[in-house]
């Protein structure tokens, strides 16, 4: 990439030229990338690829103007309009910067959901790497009262034991925090962050060369981001054989009590897939789709997931889903959203034990015309175009609430 030139004035300022080319320049790459992307097959393939790389332009510049390695807050990771790396659909993420060698307070109030956790992260997700999780744990391991409210530390080692004290590794980057939804009419909590000597004072204001800075690292986040997440399905799912899922296993680069089963479905108009899973013990199970640009699909407005407290589970405990185009009739159908081809994701979390196989998804592509004959339960399962409008309005409505509350 370009480096910036400069021209003097009149007045004696040096006017940098060309400051914005690097990531100008990357912006470029990427629609490079997104034009040759061996996978697209439609022109709205291609309009979703646009709109994502939008999406990770804007992440990225909020990323880099908010980033404050002396003064860190947490800001949100991943969203509706800035998606990446396969979010799920029923969590929250947030960020904040850490070093090694500094000391942070973390104070919040649990909410309502049914999973809170941590994870602090050593390096970046890269198009050859997946950062190790130097420890990730859920609030069961933090001291917290009967209000809710909790203060952990993070930090380097130290002599005494505590319980609200955490090791910060050698190379330690980022502390990740993900709060779980399963009922999305619950509630979220609060958190945030101080670095111990730097709190009460204010940070510098950027200067000329930091905003320079800025400009040359957003655009290589951009390209770094854009070139992983078209790498990260050929790593984990792509090797496998379509329309079947793999056993559950602890979830690449995640956490230490999520286990997962992924896949990959390519599926006809007059197909459908019918997936069956036990419901489990796990407090949270989740299933849901992505594109092939390995981005969730519109779960606002579409039912392109589900979890074990949204799904209608049949009487001999097993929740079976139906992933088509078109509508089965079934509470649990799973929209593709006109998509032929995608991402399929099954997590488990907040597990005190790894999901046996016999745990996991089986996967059956029938006709969509014989839905009916493969759903042992069939009679229960059906819902009329009210019920399933009021199921969608629901879900437009809990996300409303949880993104302003």
């Amino acid at each position: 990439m370009s480096s910036p030139t400069s021209e003097s004035t009149d007045t004696g300022i040096v006017r940098p030229v060309d400051v914005t080319r690097p990531l100008t320049d990357a912006i470029a790459e990427a629609e490079r990338l997104i034009a040759s992307a061996e996978f697209v097959e439609s022109e709205q393939d291609l309009a979703e690829g646009y709109d994502y790389l939008g999406g990770s332009i804007a992440a990225i510049v909020q990323l880099v103007r908010t980033r404050q390695k002396s003064h860190p807050n947490f800001i949100t990771s991943t969203g509706p309009t800035t998606k990446m790396g396969l979010d799920n659909p029923d969590t929250l993420y947030y960020h904040a910067d850490v070093e090694s060698d500094g000391t942070y307070v973390v104070r919040g109030r649990r909410g309502s959901t049914v999973d809170l956790s941590f994870q602090v992260l050593a390096g970046d997700y890269t198009a050859s790497n997946v950062p190790g999780g130097d420890d990730a744990f859920d609030d069961r391991r933090i001291p917290i009262d009967a209000d809710g409210d909790f203060e952990i530390t993070f930090g380097p080692p130290i002599d005494e034991e505590r319980d609200d004290y955490f090791v910060l590794a050698d190379g330690a980057s980022m502390l990740a925090v993900r709060e779980v939804y399963g009922d999305w009419t619950q509630k979220k909590g609060s958190i945030s962050i101080e670095r111990m000597d730097t709190v009460g004072t204010a940070p510098e204001e950027p200067d000329l060369a930091r905003v320079t800075r800025r400009y040359a690292t957003a655009g290589k986040m951009l390209t770094s981001r854009i070139n992983t997440w078209f790498n990260f399905p050929k790593w984990f799912y792509l090797d496998e054989p379509v329309n079947t899922f793999t056993a559950p296993r602890l979830t690449p680069g995640g956490l230490a009590t999520q286990s997962s089963s992924v896949g990959h479905f390519r599926l006809a108009d007059n197909e459908a897939m019918v997936i069956t899973v036990p419901k489990s013990e796990a407090p949270y199970q989740g299933f849901q789709l992505g594109s092939m640009w390995y981005i969730s699909l519109d779960y606002v407005n579409h039912q392109t997931s589900l979890n074990s407290a949204q799904a209608q589970v049949d009487p001999d405990g097993m929740i079976r889903m139906v992933v088509s185009r078109r509508n089965p009739g079934v509470a649990n159908w799973i929209e593709t959203t006109g998509r032929t081809t995608g991402i399929m994701q099954f997590r488990w979390q907040r597990t005190d034990h790894p999901i046996p196989s016999e745990g996991g998804p089986t996967a059956q592509v029938i006709d969509i015309d014989d839905v009916e004959a493969h759903l042992p339960y069939w009679s229960d399962n059906v819902i009329d175009a009210a019920g399933w409008a009021e199921r969608i309005a629901a879900r437009q409505r809990a996300f409303a609430e949880r993104m302003l509350g």
